[in-house]
Order: C-alpha cells, then sequence, then structure tokens
C-alpha cells in the first residue's frame, strides 16, 4: 500500500509578529500582523496549498497561542493529529521587522518553548513509516529531547522508504556554541537524503572555527559565516546526502549532485523584494511538490525558486503560501520553465 502521507514536516511552530510598519526602524514600529511560522509549519502549509497531503508533528503550549496555531493549521487540510501539547510549556513566538531591500530584524522567543520538548514518544505516534518524505529543520537538534526525537524519526523514516530532507536552518542564538551545530548536523547527514542551505549555512553545518561567524546586531537574519564553499559542499555530501540544494537568493538554485559531482543551475525570478522571510520555506515547498510529481531536478528547483519569488513579494509565509494554479501561472507569465 502506498504511504497515506505524502510529506511529514518535523520542528518549529510560533506565532509571528510581522510589522505593519514598512521600512521603519524596529523601535518605531507601531502595530503588527499575526501569522503563523516556524519553518516546517510553514512548509507544511506550502505544500499543502500544492495539492499534496501533509502532517506536522510539532509542539504547543496549552495556550491561547497554540490555539491559533492549530486552528490555522486545521482550516488549511494539515493533518494535525499528531501534534501534542505541553502544558508545562509555552508555544513559542517571532516578533519581525521588516526594512526592503536587506533589513529584517527578528527576534526569537524561544525559553522553555514546546517544540523542542518533542520526545521519542511524539515521534513513535507520528507517521514517520507512512509518509513519502520526511522533512526537518536544524534547529530541532539544538537541544534535548527534540534532538534524540529528531535523529530517531529520521533513521525511521529512512528505513522504511521515505526521503529525508535536512533544511539546515542555522539560527545562531538558539545553540550555545555554533561549533555544536555544526557538530549535529554532521552527526545527522548519513540519515538524510536530500539537504537545503544557503552558503552561510552550508559553511555553518561545517563550522570548526567560531570566528567565521559575523552576527551584525545579533540578528539572525544577518548572519554570515567564512568559509571554503567548494570543499564544504563536497565535505558534505561524502557524509551520505544525495544532493545539496544551494538557495542563492534572487540569482536562483544550484543543485549539487553527488553523482560525479554534477551541479544543476536552476535560474531565479525577477521580482521586486517586499519581505525575505519565509521565502526560504515557501522554495522548499515548490521544490518538495516538484518531487512527488516526479519532475526531474531542474524543474522542481524551478517550481521552488517560483515559490519562493512568489512569497518575497508578499507581507508573510504560512498564511500567504502559492496554489499550485498560482506558480504554474507564474512560471508561464516569465517565460515558462
Amino acid at each position: 500500500m502506498p504511504p497515506t502521507y505524502d510529506t511529514l514536516h518535523m520542528g518549529r511552530s510560533s506565532i509571528d509578529l510581522y510589522s505593519n510598519d514598512i521600512g521603519a526602524p524596529f523601535p518605531e514600529i507601531a502595530s503588527f500582523a499575526a501569522y503563523v511560522g516556524g519553518s516546517p509549519t510553514n512548509i507544511s502549509v506550502g505544500v499543502r496549498r500544492l495539492g499534496f497531503k501533509s502532517a506536522l508533528l510539532t509542539a504547543l503550549g496549552a495556550d491561547p497561542v497554540g490555539d491559533f496555531i492549530l486552528e490555522f493549521l486545521v482550516k488549511e487540510g494539515v493533518d494535525t493529529r499528531f501534534i501534542p501539547r505541553k502544558p508545562d510549556k509555552r508555544t513559542s513566538a517571532v516578533i519581525l521587522g521588516i526594512e526592503p531591500p536587506d533589513k529584517f530584524p527578528l527576534v526569537y522567543y524561544r525559553e522553555n518553548c514546546a517544540d523542542i520538548a518533542l520526545t521519542i514518544d511524539d515521534v513513535l505516534a507520528a507517521p514517520v513509516t507512512d509518509c513519502r518524505v520526511f522533512q526537518f529543520a536544524g534547529t530541532n537538534l539544538s537541544r534535548e529531547p527534540s534532538r534524540s526525537a529528531t535523529f530517531f524519526a529520521a533513521e525511521r523514516a529512512r528505513q522504511s522508504g521515505a526521503e529525508v530532507v535536512f533544511d539546515i536552518d542555522f539560527r545562531p542564538d538558539q545553540w550555545h556554541d555554533p561549533r555544536a551545530f555544526g557538530v549535529m548536523a554532521r552527526a545527522i547527514l548519513p540519515h538524510v537524503d536530500i539537504v537545503l542551505g544557503t552558503e552561510d549555512e552550508i559553511n555553518a553545518a561545517m563550522l570548526d572555527d567560531p570566528a567565521r561567524i559575523t552576527l551584525t546586531h545579533s540578528q539572525v537574519s544577518d548572519t554570515k559565516v567564512g568559509g571554503d564553499l567548494d570543499a564544504n559542499i563536497g565535505a558534505l555530501l561524502a557524509l551520505g546526502p544525495k544532493a545539496l540544494l544551494q538557495k542563492r537568493g534572487g540569482e536562483g538554485l544550484r543543485i549539487h549532485l553527488a553523482d560525479a559531482g554534477r551541479t544543476i543551475d536552476c535560474p531565479g525570478f525577477p521580482v521586486e523584494v517586499y519581505n525575505i522571510l519565509g521565502a526560504g520555506d515557501a522554495f522548499a515547498a515548490g521544490f518538495l511538490c516538484g518531487r512527488l510529481r516526479g519532475e526531474d531536478w531542474y524543474r522542481a528547483g524551478r517550481m521552488a525558486t517560483a515559490c519562493g519569488a512568489i512569497v518575497v513579494t508578499r507581507h508573510g509565509c504560512a498564511n500567504f503560501m502559492p496554489t499550485f494554479d498560482e506558480i504554474t501561472a507564474f512560471i508561464e507569465s516569465k517565460g515558462g520553465f
């Protein structure tokens, strides 16, 4: 029998408060719009809007913020039956400023957060062996018990025949030491089929020198990580994944295949940037849609860049994910694949 779910996503969820005052410095923001966020949560919504059956494994506090997230996910059609409520934890929050074209300051509120309390028992209650794709985020690995639960889930999913997708999701302020992120990322790579990340995130996964990290105003969105990118890509693929998707912003996507060291470039779509936050999650949803539809690497990559391009023109992420008809029309309007 085919798997029940097309995708299962594991990791962060939050309420995201996006500035309504576009261009205003953070201290001058007067109001915020409330959306749903968290990388795997966003991707689960994106995949669902693109026509596939997605389920989410996150955790929420027994609080009104958790109710807010859950109601949105139910309306979107994401399967929420595997989301535990943690009465002694809080649902997390993120506050974001929007100062195009290149300032998008954000602040995480993840102290005592529910999703980092996911356990192996929570994994056993979820359909990790009954999905075509299992996707998780690097922030899952920052603390226990989520760390060991994610390793366990990746192992089980891969053993069952699911394709395991790792979104590097490097958030330095969620780690006690940025080198610890590299240790955990490299440790889980043998259980992974496909990796998604920016140049900085790829370098971070191979990080051994904290001096290579530069943070501007302690904002995660301004993280820069130095290193020999080509060497790091080769070292990452040598640990087991069959493909690494290097997100390149407006330049699109470069797919690095372990098979004979091939690369495939998928150009981006030129648009006017409104807000870059969440574009990578839309990108991931578009790519997974392509994979699930049986498209080749190039076409799946173009679907990814189309989704990312659409979302950077919008105010938020999960609430603004495109439908399949939208991305099809967008690609056709830009000259096709």
